[in-house]
């Protein structure tokens, strides 16, 4: 048996072609290049703004969440065409040296990500970043349904380990290690906020001048819609409540950490369900009871709280959450009860671990978590890049793969099962010939999913 990399322009990334027809959809890396200034003289750029973004957003997107990846991957003719490369081979190139390469080269990616920190001759793309977070919110939006008459919004916040020097690194006992604190924001599988910080700060941190940015960006594309804000007990405070209940539609429904007087106040239904415990002999039994509290200091107002009291393998479990959403349901609502105690926290609240399987996919699958360059800002900029690579790949999964065995799949399954395959490169003086391989397992999805995606272009042009 004899191995080498002879084989010429193969690719394994054939999918590729697919983010580019959902970036052209979305209009993504070409709004996104607004946001950045480009200082280069163009006489000497083989490389444009969008064509730089989507360069480093669609290697996230495949797996290549490593600057040194592209020192490779820059070669792939595939990936050249899916970035609109008008050169897909690189023979047309300005510098000699560099003829028959296509893409740039890592040093050029990591001057895009480094150009708002340091200032020399070649750090020459310095970015907006008030432009950029609000480019990830209008994109994020706009995957909405326009007429929803509901929106819920998952707030988060999750350790990134760091393991470096880098800028802002404070210990935090949580996470037994220095990290950034980083503040998300979801609604169902779109994230619309990607907020790095320090973790020397609480998670609920900036959370008031961040909703009001993402409900007046949903308001402008939901026009009727009913918003609910959700979130842990780390985001329990006065100042998210109170701006809550200051706006017009806004509810809440966050978790509240336990204390004496809660516990005093669910004794009773703790009660209930250890005596049930005890007589049914089932695995776990719950009860839940409603009540006002109010904290003897923080709180400005009594609020709904709802306790579940639940004895699991012997053990009490208590939770409680605080809401302003009405017990009795909105006036006209076909179903009034849905936010009756228990469904409020069974259904609602319990809901929520689906914005957790999106900031995992976001970590695990696209290394949001890879935080490793010296400056916070840079840092920043990586979290916002990864982000809109998931968002490629999560509508990559709504529009073309609904209905197939793909329609759940995690960002990591999409890639592996559908981007993933092995294409043989053809260029010639009219056209980019791809030639995909006989032996991929999935032909039918892959047709599919490209003809709906195509037939989506059809129909926005």
């Amino acid at each position: 048996m004899l191995v080498d990399f002879s084989a010429g322009r193969l690719s394994s990334d054939g999918g590729a072609l697919f983010l580019r027809q959902v970036d052209a959809g979305l209009g993504l890396t070409r709004t996104l290049a607004g946001c950045f200034s480009d200082q280069r003289d163009q006489r000497f750029v083989d490389h444009t703004m969008p064509q730089l973004l989507a360069q480093r957003i669609y290697g996230l997107a495949l797996g290549y969440e490593d600057l040194n990846d592209h020192e490779q991957l820059r070669r792939d003719p595939l990936l050249a065409t899916a970035c609109d490369q008008r050169d897909p081979l690189g023979v047309e190139r300005f510098n000699p040296e560099f003829r028959g390469i296509p893409l740039a080269a890592p040093s050029t990616l990591n001057r895009l990500e480094l150009s708002n920190n340091k200032v020399t001759r070649c750090h020459k793309l310095p970015h907006d970043p008030v432009r950029v977070e609000a480019c990830l919110l209008e994109m994020g939006v706009r995957c909405l349904r326009k007429h929803a008459k509901e929106v819920v919004i998952d707030l988060d916040s999750m350790g990134h380990l760091l393991h470096g020097l880098q800028e802002g690194r404070y210990y935090n006992d949580y996470y037994t290690g220095y990290c950034y604190l980083p503040l998300y924001i979801v609604v169902g599988e779109v994230v619309l906020w990607a907020q790095l910080r320090t973790s020397d700060k609480s998670g609920a941190d900036g959370v008031v001048p961040a909703l009001e940015k993402v409900v007046a960006a949903i308001r402008r594309r939901c026009k009727k819609a009913r918003i609910m804000v959700r979130g842990d007990s780390g985001f329990c405070v006065e100042e998210i409540m109170a701006w809550c209940e200051t706006q017009p539609e806004v509810y809440y429904c966050l978790g509240l950490a336990r204390n004496s007087r809660l516990l005093e106040q669910l004794g009773p239904a703790l009660a209930n369900a250890r005596m049930r415990y005890c007589l049914c002999g089932a695995p776990s039994v719950r009860e839940f009871a409603e009540f006002e509290y109010q904290t003897q200091k923080s709180w400005s107002r009594p609020r709904r709280v709802v306790g579940k009291a639940e004895v699991t393998n012997g053990s009490d479990n208590p939770r409680f959450i605080v809401t302003n959403l009405p017990a009795n349901g909105f006036k006209g609502a076909q179903d009034r009860a849905r936010f009756m105690a228990a469904r409020l926290y069974e259904e609602l609240y319990c809901a929520r671990g689906e914005m957790e399987n999106v900031l995992k996919q976001q970590v695990l699958d696209l290394e949001a978590d890879k935080l490793s360059t010296h400056f916070l800002a840079s840092n920043q900029l990586r979290l916002w890049l990864a982000s809109f690579a998931y968002l490629l790949l999560a509508r990559l999964r709504t529009l073309g793969c609904h209905g197939t065995e793909l329609a759940r799949a995690t960002a990591g399954t999409i890639r592996l099962k559908l981007l993933k395959v092995a294409a043989r490169v053809t260029v010639s003086v009219r056209r980019v010939y791809i030639q995909l391989s006989s032996a991929f397992p999935r032909p039918d999805l892959f047709r599919l999913c490209h003809a709906r995606l195509m037939r989506l272009a059809t129909t926005d042009g």
